[in-house]
């Protein structure tokens, strides 16, 4: 590289234009440049690389035995060169072989992932994903060391150095068994309080969650009986028991065992967003499948 820095690069550019046509006329024709430009990087190249490189003959000029010497390197090179800074080539998914690494809750597993899959595996049958949970401290740092390319996530809360884009609104429903004994019909106020609620705590353990927040916020509280830290087994739970959930509507409406009702009290649902680094944002691979998800999405 030491070498290089004695250099302007557009010379080398000029020297494979004078090796190829071998006169300095047409070389200059070929790089769109005057005669006399030419000349004077022609001088250039042969003082930083200390030989004539192209000598008078009876027929132009010709090479010098360091010129032949640099020719096809030099080509090699430049087509190097050319071809590292061109414009990616447009996304062939059929043909790819990718490993994405996508970081999910069990709840974007099950309404932003699964619609996407059966398109996913048709087009790119050749390519992977790596589903995981990753916490929102650990984010950016996972998507900054090239540990992770996509996130699915709640905008409240994700960090806002990274790329985003929103899939949907999300709201939340009260949700029971079909046949729960106690609720032919939304309950009041003082109903809602009295059943057995389940809550999700990701974090394990949690009792209170928002919702206890808003009945705080009216001298009230509800009967939290059991705490669990994934969304896919609270339908197991409902399905089985008296108890209810305010659970996301996208995750329960289309399970037959269960009851989809209003809830006394408002509780605010939450836009559910991809997340990217800035590192992928323009790779086509990565633009394809950002794309796919967002259009099977929309689709639900």
């Amino acid at each position: 590289m030491n070498n290089l820095s004695r250099l302007d690069l557009n010379l080398l550019l000029t020297l494979d234009a004078l090796l190829t046509e071998q006169n300095v006329t047409r070389a200059a024709a070929r790089l769109h440049l005057s005669q006399p430009s030419v000349s004077v990087q022609l001088a250039k190249l042969r003082e930083a690389l200390g030989d004539p490189l192209l000598l008078p003959g009876p027929r132009g000029m010709r090479p010098t035995a360091r010129a032949e010497a640099l020719r096809e390197p030099l080509r090699q090179a430049l087509q190097a060169l050319d071809n590292a800074i061109a414009s990616p080539l447009p996304f062939e998914p059929a043909q790819a072989h990718i490993t994405w690494r996508i970081a999910a809750s069990d709840y974007s597993e099950h309404s932003v992932l699964l619609p996407a899959l059966a398109e996913l595996r048709h087009a790119a049958p050749h390519c992977r994903l790596a589903l995981m949970e990753v916490p929102s401290t650990r984010l950016g740092a996972a998507m900054e060391h090239d540990k992770l390319d996509l996130a699915i996530f709640t905008r409240s809360g994700a960090p806002l150095d990274l790329r985003s884009r929103l899939l949907f609104k999300e709201n939340y429903r009260l949700v029971c068994r079909r046949d729960h004994p106690e609720l032919q019909q939304s309950p009041d106020l003082a109903q809602f309080c009295q059943l057995e609620h389940v809550i999700v705590s990701p974090d394990g353990g949690g009792f209170v969650g928002s919702t206890d927040e808003a009945l705080a916020a009216l001298g009230l509280t509800r009967k939290v009986v059991m705490s669990v830290p994934h969304f896919s087994f609270v339908s197991a739970v409902l399905s089985r028991t008296n108890m209810v959930a305010l659970l996301p509507e996208r995750l329960v409406r289309d399970d037959p065992a269960l009851k989809i009702l209003d809830a006394p009290i408002e509780i605010t649902g939450f836009d559910k967003v991809m997340l990217w680094p800035e590192r992928v944002h323009r790779d086509p691979a990565h633009q394809w499948l950002r794309e796919l998800i967002a259009r099977a999405v929309a689709a639900e």
